[in-house]
């Protein structure tokens, strides 16, 4: 459980942790009653909000019946009588609690009909008196629970579920912080936004927010989310995750396995596309994707989907289209097949920011990751130039296993990659990163090189690196003050990384080697 969680938010968690503790149920199976109800409780509460809010535009000359549609205006679901939070807990005693449930969930369905079919309906094989423990628990007033915490609570049961039952949770499961960090580069404000390897929706949900907090209108009036998941299980859960949020499109969530099937038909469409995709996945039928244009550089020889990821992002995008998604890092510095696409990719001018990521962000692994920002719309000035920031050293400590970004420091790196595009977009200052700003970047506040933060590359010095997108190659090391001053496992961390980056670069020497003594050979 995460350290800085209100005491609301926790009591979610302690909930939920009770009746899996006291559940003879596998994961597979109490993770979608559990979550369940836990949607069932913010949906009242949201709402009972919208309920205050529209009895006060009411007066008393000009009455009318307010139905569902006005609950879905304002983002919230439309719940009847019968499926409210209140009338289930005041249910007697005698009464079959699991079928109550499961009548609340169908007539939440017929008053949402893009609901129809994702909401659980098993509680009626489940025992009353846990059913009837949980709901209590879940009774407590939620006046300052933040507005995503539904969805946190949501992803943290789903990757602790899945590690139950020995899967990856990083399939469904990507960090608040990272997901926050690639809305605020890319900005979704408006279009349509694609995830094709969606999970339980989290990057929709902070594009949602994004867009409301930037123009001041209602997120289904200005985005269309579009998303494919190979785990049907894991469709259900997204929609549920949007629903939640008054997030309409539930039915463009698909359940399709993306390598093989373009169900959104994503060719060049969208004007946004973000994404934690499986890394390193083998196993790809390459028969399946031969002559497949959502791959445009190429498929790469080694059994290793990650540029298969890469490509599809790229074409998925349009004209003007950004992406932003996270990366293993050695897909920075692949070599063979992979280099010549990434050099295609980088010739391409589509390359447009890249940020290394430091180790223990992610729950159910502990590894250092890289977040690729692809943009088609780059003015020419910026064509042959991409920035490197090193945010391997940029975090707040969760707890021992455990880092996040505050928001800050989110708002600290957006800010320069805004002065890097220069694209004339006002400085976010609402966490109170300019003073951060100025003490790394000086004043007047203008983009510049700064080493072991950020450095500006041109296609030419890429290609001299090898084409490597690996920030640690551009962005160097900044100079230390006092050196006898210093964190023991920090200086071992930054000399593991730079023992990465001279490793890569060893093997490409290897492999220039072996060609030129190839060719000596055949000479």
């Amino acid at each position: 459980m995460p350290a800085n969680y209100t005491e609301l938010e926790k009591k979610l968690w302690e909930a939920a942790d009770n009746f899996r503790a006291n559940s003879a149920l596998k994961p597979s199976e109490y993770s979608v009653p559990v979550l369940g109800l836990i949607f069932l409780r913010y949906a009242d509460y949201k709402f009972a909000l919208v309920e205050q809010e529209l009895a006060k535009k009411q007066t008393s000359r000009r009455r009318r019946t307010i139905g569902a549609a006005d609950y879905q205006a304002q983002g919230a679901l439309y719940l009847p009588p019968e499926a409210r939070y209140q009338y289930l807990l005041d249910l007697p005693e005698d009464e079959d609690i699991g079928q109550a449930i499961a009548t609340a969930i169908s007539l939440i369905e017929k008053e949402n009909e893009e609901l129809k079919g994702v909401l659980p309906t098993t509680y009626k094989r489940l025992e009353s008196s846990i059913l009837r423990d949980l709901l209590k628990t879940l009774n407590f007033k939620l006046d300052d629970i933040h507005e995503d915490a539904f969805g946190e609570i949501y992803q943290y049961f789903l990757a602790n579920f899945s590690q139950k039952e020995g899967q990856k949770g990083g399939e469904f499961f990507t960090p608040q912080t990272i997901v926050k960090l690639i809305v605020e580069i890319i900005e979704p404000d408006h279009g349509r936004i694609l995830d094709p390897a969606c999970g339980a929706g989290g990057m929709f949900i902070q594009s949602a927010l994004f867009t409301q907090r930037r123009t001041g209108r209602s997120p289904n009036s200005a985005i269309s989310v579009y998303g494919q998941e190979k785990v049907d299980g894991n469709v259900r859960l997204c929609q549920m995750n949007l629903a939640v949020h008054g997030i309409s499109g539930l039915r463009n969530i698909k359940t399709s396995n993306t390598y093989y099937e373009d169900v959104h038909d994503c060719l060049g469409k969208f004007d946004f596309v973000m994404a934690n995709p499986p890394f390193n996945v083998n196993g790809v039928d390459r028969e399946k994707i031969a002559g497949d244009p959502r791959y445009p550089f190429g498929v790469p020889s080694v059994d290793n989907g990650n540029y298969l990821w890469i490509e599809l992002f790229y074409a998925a995008l349009n004209e003007k289209g950004r992406a932003g998604f996270v990366m293993a890092n050695s897909a920075s510095d692949a070599r063979g097949s992979e280099l010549v696409i990434r050099q295609r990719l980088i010739e391409s001018g589509a390359v447009d920011v890249m940020v290394a990521i430091g180790s223990n962000f992610f729950y159910t692994v502990t590894l250092p990751c890289t977040l690729w920002f692809l943009d088609r719309g780059k003015p020419e000035d910026r064509r042959d130039e991409v920035l490197f920031i090193d945010a391997r050293h940029i975090y707040q400590q969760v707890d021992r296993a455990h880092r996040e970004f505050s928001e800050t420091q989110i708002e600290f790196i957006a800010n320069i990659v805004r002065l890097y595009r220069g694209d004339g977009d006002p400085l976010e200052n609402a966490a109170n990163s300019l003073e951060l700003l100025k003490e790394n970047l000086g004043e007047p506040l203008t983009y510049r090189d700064v080493p072991g933060l950020c450095r500006m590359a041109t296609i030419e010095e890429i290609e001299a690196q090898g084409w490597s997108l690996n920030p640690g190659r551009y962005v160097g090391v900044a100079e230390r003050e006092d050196p006898e001053d210093f964190d023991f496992t920090e200086r071992l961390e930054e000399l593991n990384e730079e023992l990465e980056i001279l490793n890569s670069e060893g093997r490409e020497l290897e492999d220039r080697i072996a060609e030129n003594v190839a060719r000596l050979l055949n000479c």
